[in-house]
């Protein structure tokens, strides 16, 4: 439910709502200040003067929707989007610590000690995941991956296209320490592969400095979806 809080804002300091305001869009991805209001319960007004102030900050970005992704008539909103500056403004308190501890685990057990970490640590997601896309119909098990993708935080959508499938992440909790050690990425793009039954692509990373993470799935042959 929608709270108006014309007369009560000024009493409130305007930072935690901005990183309300921002955290979700990190967490869910872009969104307009409609959607935005209605999820965090804030008046249209109160929102958009939040997101006029974190795009001055350059923590976030206006755009243009989507072709297709605007009915009605007038003028298409607006939709936020996350910044590069708006991700390294959120704190990640242990990057500094994990890059260390897998720094020594490279010195003192080799590359291949990493990515056998890096495999371990998505063990949990894989029996969990495992489970929901292995229930589901061949030709939804990228919608169904990207939705728990989504569950835990990762900001994930799936889309449909003319050579298969593409799953987007905008948001990973583990980017900065990725960045240096890409066994992480690697790892999870072995685990979509085996939970989809299918070669993936990683066509882009927020590690490498892409505004979001993209799986390319081809498109599987009609006579193999009907076999699986």
């Amino acid at each position: 439910m929608r709270t108006d809080l014309t007369t009560s804002e000024a009493s409130v300091d305007d930072a935690p709502t901005r990183d309300r305001v921002a955290t979700t869009i990190l967490e869910q991805g872009p969104s307009t200040a409609a959607a935005l209001a209605d999820r965090l319960g804030l008046t249209p007004a109160a929102v958009r003067r939040h997101l006029d102030q974190l795009v001055a900050d350059g923590l976030l970005v206006a755009r243009d929707p989507r072709p297709g992704a605007q009915r009605g008539r007038g003028r298409p909103a607006k939709v936020f989007a996350i910044t590069d500056a708006g991700r390294d403004r959120f704190d990640h308190t242990y990057d500094e610590l994990a890059v260390d501890a897998l720094e020594f685990l490279a010195e003192t057990a080799g590359p291949d000690a990493v990515k056998a970490f890096a495999r371990r640590r998505l063990g949990g997601l894989r029996e969990r995941y495992g489970a929901l896309v292995g229930a589901a119909a061949p030709q939804d098990r990228a919608q169904v991956l990207a939705e728990a993708l989504t569950a835990d935080g990762f900001a994930a959508s799936a889309q449909a296209g003319p050579s298969g499938d593409q799953i987007c992440q905008h948001h990973c909790p583990v980017a900065h320490v990725a960045e240096q050690f890409p066994q992480l990425c690697e790892a999870e793009t072995e685990l979509f592969a085996e939970l989809l039954g299918t070669h993936v692509q990683r066509l882009a990373t927020i590690a490498h400095g892409d505004g979001v993470c993209t799986t390319h799935l081809p498109l599987i042959p009609t006579t193999e979806r009907a076999t699986s």
